[in-house]
């Protein structure tokens, strides 16, 4: 599941953390009860950060919070999206653990034809509430399929995915900063989260799903 502004790189820094992730629709009045628990600390929206609720779905407000062993982090696209997810293996994936993704999924024996792997592009949402494509999800996915060689047949939506990708690997944190959530997300004032959210490959943590939180996928 991949989505790059915000939930997917958020949830990458935090379980890079050492902090379990507990996926969550949003918006909801549940929140604060799943996180009683599941005896969690709960994320908060962005501009309501405070020294209580130091954590939200921003990435750079995440990297700077105090660590925390659970977290709930409700969002309305990737988050909801996991929540709900079913399947032998629900992996998370940005651009900051492409590459560590696609090697999990190689050394488990996933991407084939016996056992295909599904990358999911979340994609954003209009005011209205109505789907928006996401360039940074396609982008997301493409750079973890890449990491495929050319034994693994593809299908033409991830062909495409990956050839998008490679087109702006060189660049790609002047694309985030200028596609439809990266110019939102740096009007609000939050360029640094793009920024972080465009770093390749500098993790190598793979958040895996397990009794409903993501975790290290390598602890678990």
């Amino acid at each position: 599941m991949v989505d790059v502004l915000s939930f997917s790189t958020a949830t990458t820094i935090a379980v890079a953390k050492g902090t379990a992730v507990y996926p969550h629709h949003w918006p909801s009045t549940e929140v604060e009860q799943s996180a009683r628990r599941h005896g969690a600390a709960y994320a908060v929206r962005r501009r309501q950060v405070d020294d209580e609720h130091p954590w939200s779905l921003s990435p750079t407000q995440l990297m700077d919070a105090p660590h925390i062993d659970r977290l709930v982090l409700p969002s309305p696209n990737g988050s909801a999206i996991a929540a709900a997810a079913v399947a032998e293996a629900v992996l998370i994936g940005s651009l900051r653990n492409a590459s560590a993704v696609g090697r999990w999924l190689q050394r488990n024996g996933y991407g084939t034809v016996e056992r295909p792997a599904v990358v999911v592009a979340a994609g954003e949402r209009w005011p209205s509430g109505t789907l928006r494509p996401a360039l940074e999800d396609l982008l997301g996915a493409g750079a973890i399929i890449a990491t495929f060689d050319g034994r693994h047949g593809l299908s033409p939506e991830a062909d495409a995915a990956r050839a998008s990708w490679k087109s702006a690997a060189n660049n790609p944190a002047d694309t985030l900063k200028a596609c439809s959530s990266g110019l939102e997300l740096t009007a609000a004032g939050y360029e640094s989260d793009v920024l972080l959210a465009a770093d390749r490959d500098v993790d190598s943590v793979v958040p895996l799903l397990v009794e409903g939180a993501f975790r290290s996928a390598e602890a678990a």
